[in-house]
């Protein structure tokens, strides 16, 4: 049981900010040193300097520079000399970090130039490096999310790296979730997750689907929870059922579109010979149907209609089609069908037939059941393959 485990595994955390409301605000600001610098005047107190250094060593343009500087002094953040800087930015180098990724990561975050290595820093890379965080990984990690060097150790990283390592049963598996979305790893759990995961637990969704999800795009779940609740009535009203994997991916897909891009997806595939009820039954079967782009959509119908020559309620009721690579499988596999065809060798073909199957049963299928023709059809084949994209 998930929530029960969060409990276990947070007990005794307390919050930095006490006022949820508050609490909320910071979880979505992605950058909390640039919220910083729009309430910071360039006439605050500066330490020449420090800009000087920004400007020279860390590549930071005068403008931002001052900025930086500013706000570092109004928090009392000062050095007159190179040697802490220098020496934190040594710390990165030897990690295995490269110099343009220890300048992105500087700029997020200017107040590392003064941080304690042996105290602060140290400790929470050998904290990572523990817990199967490779040097690579480090380097992607700190570029996106320096923040977390900010915070704190025993309250916040342990307890949550302990989370994600519980919920996907591998301290490997919680570094590809953390690295594809870095700042799970510093949000607060109690506010932007454990709700939306009490509330699919309580329509019935499985945990291994919302596990296995949450792996590949946990982004999709850190939400006010009034607005993912909303968001699962509105999958729900579509007839996918809580206990699909389809229902937790549908979710994925109304997080990642705006209402105006979906009703545009909506428009484009009924100018294309869909009902709504085709639309709704495509997204049903495959939800990503509604994430690709226009052009791709309209290729992709435009072959098998006009060239190939399926209805298209066909390709709605076969809609992972849409999200498969023309110039490696349909149009080689269409063409090579069409002259099957032409041959005689076949009598029709149909949509799972043809894409559905992996290149070992394709081949099966249209080219080795013909014994005496297979290596010319082979052949015949290859060269769609190989045509001109």
């Amino acid at each position: 049981m998930i929530y029960p485990l969060c409990k276990t595994v947070l007990h005794g955390r307390q919050g930095i900010v006490d006022s949820p409301i508050l609490r909320r605000f910071c979880i979505l600001r992605s950058d909390p040193f640039m919220l910083s610098l729009r309430f910071v005047s360039t006439s605050s107190k500066q330490n020449p300097f420090v800009v000087s250094y920004l400007i020279n060593t860390c590549g930071f343009s005068p403008e931002y520079a001052s900025l930086a500087s500013a706000s570092l002094a109004s928090r009392r953040i000062r050095f007159k000399t190179p040697d802490r800087p220098d020496s934190v930015i040594a710390f990165f180098k030897n990690l295995g970090i490269s110099k343009t990724q220890i300048l992105s990561i500087i700029k997020k975050k200017p107040d590392l130039l003064v941080y304690d290595i042996e105290k602060t820093l140290l400790p929470k890379i050998e904290f990572l490096y523990s817990r199967d965080v490779s040097s690579s990984d480090l380097a992607r990690i700190l570029c996106a999310n320096p923040h977390l060097l900010g915070r704190s150790l025993e309250n916040c990283l342990i307890p949550s790296f302990n989370f994600f390592s519980n919920l996907f049963l591998s301290d490997k598996m919680a570094v590809e979730a953390i690295k594809r979305f870095p700042r799970m790893l510093t949000m607060h759990l109690e506010d932007a997750l454990l709700p939306n995961i009490d509330i699919l637990r309580g329509i019935g969704v499985r945990e291994s689907n919302f596990v296995n999800v949450f792996r590949l795009r946990p982004r999709t779940f850190y939400v006010a929870p009034d607005a993912f609740k909303q968001i699962v009535e509105q999958v729900q009203k579509m007839g996918l059922h809580p206990s699909t994997m389809n229902f937790v991916l549908a979710i994925c897909v109304l997080r990642s579109i705006s209402k105006s891009h979906w009703e545009k997806k909506v428009d484009i595939y009924k100018k294309l010979g869909w009902s709504k009820e085709d639309v709704f039954r495509a997204f049903r079967l495959h939800p990503f149907c509604m994430l690709s782009s226009r052009d791709k959509i309209m290729c992709v119908m435009d072959f098998l209609v006009n060239k190939m020559g399926f209805q298209p309620s066909d390709v709605a009721k076969n809609p992972s089609v849409i999200k498969m690579s023309l110039e490696k499988r349909i149009i080689p596999r269409g063409l090579f069908a069409q002259d099957l065809l032409s041959k005689g060798l076949i009598q029709n073909f149909n949509l799972q037939a043809l894409f559905y199957t992996s290149e070992k049963a394709f081949l099966q299928k249209f080219v080795n059941c013909h014994q005496e023709k297979a290596s010319e059809l082979l052949k015949l084949y290859e060269q769609k393959l190989g045509l001109p994209k």
